[in-house]
């Protein structure tokens, strides 16, 4: 109710500044390099990540700087990996839901998702959110039964150097109750793990987001597919 009463009380003010930031932030766009292959050495693992800008390695320039890129590397030693990286500007839960009747329904051992922040641009209710989640998870597991999934949770909006107050403030309150909620969600399935984007910790390492003050940079990819990589080394015991 808190949040609904907000979003009222600062509507003039988050369209106003939301026209600001829209004309003024630079638009980046997707990095080149291949999104579908196989690499590395070892054990067959096939990954498939899906998302949103974040995921499709918006704020690099080539996907070798971008997290599948950085993820390849990670695992490259142990693993030959088959992997699948569909994501895209502005996808929101509900289009990547839709775009999954597009995709070969096959299995996966790992997906790993990024989606969240464009539900929060466009003021999408949590509970809404939640149940769109719910619903693409039900079908990542009918169309791909995969043994891990790995669910990145919504960045705090309220540190993104792009976005001013009170949007900025507004945005990280979607963001916060998204997270709270999917949480909880994801306890309640074994095979799933929960990693926050932890921009605070970044900053204290001194890392920067992209140019844009919208996206990760090269060194915050880096972070973020390490980590990942450890989770499924942990999971297939390497």
């Amino acid at each position: 109710m808190l949040l609904k009463i907000s979003t009222l009380v600062l509507l003039p003010a988050i369209l106003i500044q939301g026209y600001r930031v829209k004309k003024n932030t630079p638009r980046l766009a997707e990095p080149s390099g291949d999104r579908q292959g196989v690499y590395g050495q070892g054990t067959t693992l096939s990954i498939l990540i899906l998302g949103d800008s974040a995921a499709a390695g918006v704020g690099v320039a080539h996907q070798d700087q971008a997290l599948l890129g950085a993820l390849l590397a990670e695992l490259g030693d142990h693993f030959k990996i088959e992997y699948h990286l569909h994501a895209k500007i502005g996808h929101t839960t509900s289009r990547i839901y839709k775009d999954l009747q597009q995709l070969e329904t096959k299995h996966y051992d790992v997906v790993i998702t990024s989606v969240g922040v464009n539900d929060v641009t466009q003021l999408r209710d949590p509970k809404e959110w939640i149940e769109q989640q719910q619903r693409l998870y039900t079908a990542i597991e009918q169309y791909f039964s995969p043994n891990l999934v790995i669910i990145s949770g919504v960045p705090p909006m309220e540190q993104f150097p792009a976005l001013p107050n009170p949007l900025a403030w507004l945005f990280g309150q979607y963001a916060k109750k998204m997270n709270q909620l999917l949480a909880r969600y994801v306890q309640s399935h074994s095979h799933y793990q929960l990693l926050k984007y932890d921009l605070a910790e970044y900053k204290k390492l001194n890392l920067e987001m992209a140019e844009d003050g919208f996206h990760p940079s090269q060194a915050i990819y880096q972070l973020w597919a390490k980590e990942i990589a450890n989770r499924i080394q942990k999971q297939f015991n390497i």
